[in-house]
């Protein structure tokens, strides 16, 4: 059977460098240098990255709402997650819970506040979030004026009541900057015991559209205080596409240092996150404690769908050992007039993961369906099954995420097996041709559908990880030798070590 074409998308083409082994010399020559380089280290007595930290699978469904932008989703102790965002409508705020994150999508939803019918507050009621603060809670959001929509600034809601879907809200007003002047997508955060609000606003002298802040909160949580820092200036090619945006600050903190993520360029197909970063115990209101990364960390991806992903939030999976990522998308690039106009942003999530160094690895926006899982070693901890110019086989250090992703979904053979299917090439699948493992593209056939079908079982080193054994080959399972996978027949125990992997 021959080998697949490569895809004739550019943008695809460009992926399948990185994705599923050619250029094999090239490969063995960094991974040689990279080793010697790590020796090198040791020898000097400098630190050397550790594995990426593992978490459990997370199973969730995109999206998760449709017609909901800019999503915040809050988990309360309580035991419920709540979750608000822009309606199409731009005329209210709304709220819904639920006990998990799946839930959220068939939870009731309440509107908890409407525009004014003049002045103040009466048009464009944008990018809700909910926070819990001294024991109330609070909504920050956007608003316009119904005599000038594009006057857009800054408020706060706060509801004293345990469940904030019921209670009375009090418009606490306008939250007040150095300038009088556009301004949104108000969030907050606490780092190393100060609660400090960020935000996007357009500044007097500075000819673009919105850059993101940085200032201590006061004492009530709808007050600034002290120094305004501005932290992004959107300069960037991706950046300033359709318009010169940062905005939709989020925050994640994890291993000592502190992202800010922001939203970038028109709210179409361009729309993407950009990220800065800093120590936790750095001066976070100096602009010079934080770093800006050159390129998005998040964008539109043709082979997923999946078209301007933005305005995102962070919250935790039900187990509390993954950070998720919330965003919302469209599932189509072209839109017929003002991007603001068209209704269809959808609400979703996917897993974060993280890298050796400690950075965060949003991967690409995953297609819509059941979230993809990656499959790490039994036996080889820190290395996981991905795809490279079509060959599987397990590498450790898999920085282009979706390469190491995987949706179980129905075995193409049916008879209760299973299939993986690739997350960056949705319709290729892992099947195995001459007893070697590859992620191709299903023809339709019914070779094609037993090659690529496997039954899930107990792991064999270890029942809380999976074995795949083979649909059409029974008795061979899928295991790594010499860093590429094939079906064989396991017989010792470091045969069913390697023949075993953990869903992450």
């Amino acid at each position: 059977m021959p080998l697949p074409l490569a895809p004739t998308d550019p943008t695809t083409r460009r992926a399948v460098r990185h994705g599923p082994a050619g250029r094999g010399g090239h490969r063995r020559l960094r991974s040689a240098l990279a080793a010697v380089l790590v020796v090198l280290a040791v020898s000097a007595g400098l630190p050397v990255a550790g594995p990426a930290q593992a978490a459990p699978a997370v199973s969730y469904t995109n999206p998760l709402a449709n017609q909901r932008a800019d999503p915040h989703i809050f988990r309360h102790t309580d035991g419920y997650y709540y979750l608000t965002a822009t309606v199409p409508q731009y005329d209210r705020i709304v709220l819904r819970r639920a006990t998990t994150l799946q839930g959220l999508a068939t939870a009731a939803e309440t509107t908890i506040w409407s525009r004014h019918t003049s002045g103040e507050m009466g048009a464009h009621i944008w990018a809700p979030e909910i926070h819990f603060i001294n024991n109330r809670w609070y909504v920050y959001f956007a608003a316009g004026r119904t005599d000038d929509v594009w006057r857009i600034r800054m408020y706060v809601l706060e509801n004293a009541n345990a469940n904030p879907l019921t209670g009375s809200w009090t418009e606490r007003g306008r939250i007040s900057t150095p300038w009088d002047t556009f301004s949104l997508d108000a969030s907050t955060f606490v780092a190393n015991g100060v609660r400090y609000l960020t935000w996007a606003q357009q500044e007097p002298g500075i000819s673009n559209n919105s850059n993101v802040y940085l200032a201590r909160m006061g004492a009530n949580p709808w007050q600034i205080t002290g120094t305004v820092t501005r932290l992004v200036v959107p300069t960037y090619d991706w950046e300033t596409r359709g318009y010169r945006v940062a905005e939709g600050p989020a925050v994640i903190q994890r291993n000592g240092r502190i992202f800010l993520t922001y939203s970038a360029s028109a709210t179409d197909a361009n729309y993407c996150l950009g990220m800065l970063s800093a120590s936790v115990t750095a001066n976070l209101l100096d602009a010079a404690s934080w770093s800006k990364s050159p390129s998005p960390v998040f964008a539109s991806n043709a082979a997923t769908s999946q078209y301007g992903p933005g305005h995102n939030s962070f919250t935790v999976s039900e187990d509390g050992q993954s950070d998720i990522l919330v965003y919302h998308d469209r599932s189509y690039r072209d839109i017929s007039g003002d991007p603001l106009n068209d209704p269809n942003r959808r609400t979703r999530l996917q897993k974060v993961y993280w890298n050796a160094d400690g950075t965060p690895n949003f991967g690409i926006p995953v297609p819509d369906g059941a979230t993809p899982v990656r499959l790490r070693s039994h036996d080889q901890t820190s290395s996981y099954i991905r795809h490279y110019d079509y060959r599987a086989r397990i590498e450790p250090n898999v920085t282009n995420l979706a390469d190491s992703q995987f949706r179980i979904v129905s075995g193409l053979a049916g008879g209760g097996s299973v299939s993986l299917e690739s997350t960056n090439f949705p319709g290729y699948y892992l099947r195995h041709r001459g007893f070697a493992l590859y992620v191709e593209k299903s023809d339709g056939s019914a070779l094609f559908a037993g090659d690529a079908s496997f039954h899930r079982q107990a792991g064999l080193a270890d029942g809380a990880g999976i074995s795949l054994e083979s649909q059409n080959f029974p008795g061979r399972h899928v295991r790594h030798r010499g860093g590429l996978l094939y079906v064989e027949a396991v017989s010792s125990s470091a045969d069913r070590a390697s023949a075993t992997f953990h869903l992450e």
